[in-house]
């Protein structure tokens, strides 16, 4: 038995298709000897720098549910994310590649394994390089006068780094940030949901208890620091569970 997983990278291409059947046709032609079924298809229109891929996380489920293998057209549609790789380590399920017929089982979870590795030491390099090219860039926009300064400004060029780099955000890009914000706002408050229903529990009913609670368990605050009862009022509103102050 066998699940299946397919990703195409545009909207448009999900709709008309495109990338789809031929990922299809190189599935159909992996499975086409012996006698076996297809659990379930799952389609993914997302880039493949996301790792957050919700039918990914339902494909490994079914696979896992049936024991059943994740059967992938091709290797790159996996691959290029460390974190997705050690996603797919951690799932425990067998994950084939149809361009890869000859690793499945614990050779295909060796590869997998080599694979993460590389992509670690590629992310490490591409970091360091980074480091390097901004210290430099840094260090000349330390020699320029206010004159070339203004000249690069004028220019739409940035003069400096960790400053006005010459761009501003859209009032898309801000409501999206702003939405990613209010979403890691709630998370965090279900989270801690059931710790503070224990310290409740427990008698501390009010916000400072809740809050000393939260310090003796060696809970941070969302900023790292400790706990006030100005804060722990915040995460209860979020989750619409508010304690006399």
């Amino acid at each position: 038995m066998f699940v299946t997983y397919c990703r195409v990278s545009t909207a448009r291409q999900g709709r008309s298709g495109l990338g789809l059947e031929a990922q299809r046709a190189a599935v159909k032609a992996y499975l086409r000897e012996g006698e076996w079924r297809i659990a379930g298809e799952f389609v993914e229109v997302e880039s493949g720098k996301n790792a957050d891929r919700p039918e990914l996380a339902k494909a490994l489920t079914m696979a896992r549910l049936h024991r059943a293998a994740l059967v992938v057209a091709k290797v790159d549609r996996l691959t290029r994310s460390l974190a997705f790789l050690s996603r797919l380590l951690e799932a425990g399920v067998d994950v084939r590649f149809c361009d890869l017929p000859q690793i499945e089982g614990p050779t295909g979870r060796f590869m997998l394994q080599q694979m993460a590795a590389v992509a670690e030491l590629e992310a490490g390099l591409i970091g360091d390089r980074t480091r390097k090219a901004l210290a430099a860039k840094a260090a000349w926009y330390a020699t320029l006068d206010e004159q070339a300064r203004q000249a690069l400004r004028s220019a739409g060029k940035a003069t400096q780094l960790g400053g006005d780099r010459g761009a501003r955000l859209t009032a898309e890009q801000r409501a999206r940030g702003r939405a990613v914000r209010t979403s890691q706002a709630l998370e965090r408050a279900l989270d801690l949901a059931p710790v503070i229903a224990d310290l409740r529990a427990s008698g501390a009913y009010t916000l400072a208890a809740l809050a000393e609670g939260l310090n003796k368990d060696g809970i941070t605050a969302s900023r790292g620091g400790a706990w006030s009862a100005t804060q722990v009022k915040r995460v209860l509103l979020k989750s619409s569970v508010l304690p006399s102050s």
